[in-house]
């Protein structure tokens, strides 16, 4: 029973008789010029192989059209993958939904409406021919030949003709099975992307991909320095008890909370398609701003500024502040308001940046294998430099050197 359901089954699914639709269409070609000439009144075998190449010149025209191929990409979509997948079937694979571009483009379409032609109007001839055998096996009034068909039935009908319907039946069955799940198998071939636009499609997924990471290291190093900033001032200004340094928290916090709002902004302009220009990020020309929000947090920073920042390149230093804020936002994060250097140098064409802190007795120092960490050094070898970080000397050290070329 199991076997027999199996054989049975796909003939009660709705994508069987949609390919075989598919496959009759893919005949219409050969009949309406076979209409016009040599005609349909009694034709010959050698008249039934004509018509499988006399439209091919109409074929070939019909390819050049660049729309031809979305054309025949949404019947395939609809025909050939209709509805919802069967469970462990495979997924629609994808087919290109654009206009031929290019004369390979139009040389596979054309591929593709040959063999459309040939192997619809091959099923079509024997679904005609095999719904006659296995109602002329069933019903002995429909058994003598019918006329001028091209394949009449010979003989005189038996009683036991019946038992050979089923098999009549099951072989139809099973070339509109196989015939639909070949056009399905080279429709991702010929109607598919080529591989030009399969490396376009890469570069612009690739693209996405490296603005949606750029985003998120936005929102980590604005989002992640503020509420760091707010939450050891905070614990700062609860163990201090006193108003004057309490007075002077909240108002770092509130200058911290304002940055980070007009940076949350900055980025949401740039996920917003019709969105105006986005506020211009900052640059290592700000970082004094950096440097004394973390005072504020209780940090003892010392800065070492060697060359003009306002020289260094606008990519260069833009990334720089942002990893100075990282830099600094993990200071305080895991070490506390401890003391800490900030060195920044731009001379002989390239730009060093060192920030040391003092590691609390008893801390492994900074977590080497944190996103923001991992972030920094990523931005460094974009930019044709390198980043080291770890224990040096006792002290907690991030080393960043960039070229300003």
């Amino acid at each position: 029973m199991k076997r027999l359901h199996r054989l049975l089954e796909p003939m009660s699914r709705a994508v069987t008789y949609t390919r075989w639709l598919h496959l009759f269409l893919g005949a219409v070609a050969a009949v309406l010029v076979g209409g016009i000439f040599p005609g349909l009144e009694d034709p010959s075998a050698g008249m039934w192989l004509l018509l499988l190449f006399l439209p091919l010149p109409l074929l070939a025209l019909a390819a050049l059209v660049p729309g031809t191929r979305v054309a025949e990409t949404v019947q395939a979509r609809l025909l050939l993958y209709p509805g919802p997948r069967a469970p462990g079937e495979h997924p629609v694979p994808t087919i290109a939904g654009s206009p031929s571009a290019s004369w390979t483009d139009r040389w596979r379409v054309f591929v593709w409406l040959t063999l459309r032609l040939w192997l619809g109007f091959t099923v079509t001839a024997l679904t005609f021919h095999g719904v006659v055998l296995t109602l002329g096996l069933v019903m002995p009034s429909l058994w003598p030949p019918f006329g001028p068909a091209p394949m009449p039935l010979p003989g005189r009908w038996q009683w036991w003709y019946p038992l050979l319907a089923p098999v009549t039946a099951a072989a139809l069955a099973a070339l509109v099975r196989g015939s639909g799940a070949l056009m399905a198998g080279l429709a991702p071939r010929l109607l598919g992307p080529s591989p030009a636009e399969r490396l376009a499609e890469l570069e612009e997924r690739t693209e996405r991909l490296l603005e949606r990471t750029r985003l998120a290291r936005e929102l980590h190093d604005t989002i992640g320095h503020a509420l760091t900033l707010a939450v050891v001032q905070a614990g700062a200004a609860r163990a201090a008890g006193t108003p004057e340094f309490t007075e002077r928290a909240l108002a770092a916090i509130e200058d911290t909370g304002r940055e980070a709002l007009s940076e949350l902004d900055r980025v949401l302009r740039l996920l917003r398609e019709d969105a105006g220009p986005a506020a211009r990020r900052p640059t290592l020309a700000h970082a004094g701003r950096l440097v004394e929000s973390a005072r504020g947090a209780g940090a003892e920073v010392t800065t070492r500024i060697t060359g003009d920042l306002g020289a260094v390149p606008g990519p260069v230093s833009r990334e720089g502040y942002r990893m100075l804020q990282e830099c600094l936002t993990n200071v305080l994060r895991h070490a506390g308001p401890v003391p800490v250097t900030v060195r920044v140098e731009a001379l002989g064409g390239r730009l060093e940046l060192e920030v040391r802190n003092k590691r609390p007795a008893g801390s492994g120092g900074h977590r080497g294998g944190g996103s923001g960490l991992r972030g920094l050094r990523e931005r460094a070898v974009l930019l044709g430099g390198a980043a080291a970080y770890g224990p040096h000397d006792g002290f907690w050290r991030v080393h960043v050197t960039l070229p300003l070329q």
